[in-house]
Order: structure tokens, then C-alpha cells, then sequence
């Protein structure tokens, strides 16, 4: 099976591409610096071209209110492009519980995107995650101790 992992030489994309290639697929990374654009559209009619799977693992740069149209404009340009192409499946990264805190933007952002791929056309799946411990710093400075301890 072919998958297209859009944001796929990130963190998490790496491994999601390193673990389906294990496994017998094909998958391929896609990301800015293999020259695809989720908010332009640039190459993303190539990068899905004969995917019978989208991956979807971008994030937006912000996580304040500006990440709502970073989400819109990529899940429009990601499900026009994969439409157009055929594919069979699309899948997104979203978070646990994301929908039970509507007062945070970023989150607000992910329900959005959760939306959009609903309404869509394409059979989906949305995999919902715990924070991944990875994108925090191995070492916690002082100051972020100190908050640490006071939340406990």
C-alpha cells in the first residue's frame, strides 16, 4: 500500500514513515523541504499522486487563534488534492479530549480540522494522542520546575 506522509520528515512523521515502511508499504515523506506547501498548494497534487493513503501529520507554526486558518486552508488544499488524485483514505493526528476544552485556540484549531475532514468526501480515520513526551525539553529549566511543582 502507498501512503503520502504530509509532514512526514518531522518528528512524528519520521517514525510513522520509518515504522510503515517496515511493515511492507511504501510510504513517502512530504514536507516544505521536499517542496510541498499545504497552505499554497505547491506539489501537493504530485505528493498524493497514487497514494491509495494521505497521512496528514502537519501542525500549524502558531498555536493562538492564527491556527485556525492554517488548518482550513491545508485540510481544503489536502482534500481537494486527494480527491482529485483518488485517494482511498486520509488520516489525521489530533489530540485526546480535544473537543472538551473549547476556550483554547490551538484546540478550537484541531476540532476545526477534525470538521472539515468529516464533512469531506474521502473515508477517514482520526487518531486521537496524548501529549508525545518527545516535544518537550529533556531537561526542564528552573522556572519551568517551579511550574512544574506548583501544578501537582
Amino acid at each position: 500500500m502507498k501512503f503520502a506522509v504530509i509532514g512526514g520528515t518531522g518528528l512524528i512523521g519520521s517514525r510513522v514513515v520509518e515504522n510503515l515502511n517496515a511493515a511492507g508499504h511504501q510510504a513517502v515523506p512530504h514536507s516544505l523541504s521536499t517542496g510541498v506547501d499545504v497552505i499554497t498548494g505547491q506539489g501537493l497534487e504530485a505528493a498524493v499522486a497514487g497514494a491509495d493513503v494521505v497521512i496528514n501529520l502537519t501542525n500549524s507554526p502558531t498555536f493562538d487563534d492564527a491556527s485556525l486558518a492554517f488548518f482550513q486552508t491545508s485540510m481544503d488544499n489536502l482534500l481537494a488534492a486527494s480527491g482529485k488524485a483518488g485517494v482511498g483514505h486520509f488520516v489525521i493526528l489530533s489530540i485526546v479530549g480535544v473537543d472538551q476544552v473549547p476556550d483554547l485556540d490551538y484546540y478550537r484549531a484541531k476540532v476545526l480540522q477534525e470538521d472539515i475532514l468529516k464533512a469531506g468526501p474521502i473515508p477517514y480515520s482520526i487518531v486521537r494522542a496524548t501529549q508525545f513526551m518527545e516535544l518537550r525539553p529533556a531537561h526542564p529549566d528552573r522556572q519551568e520546575r517551579r511550574a512544574l511543582c506548583r501544578h501537582r
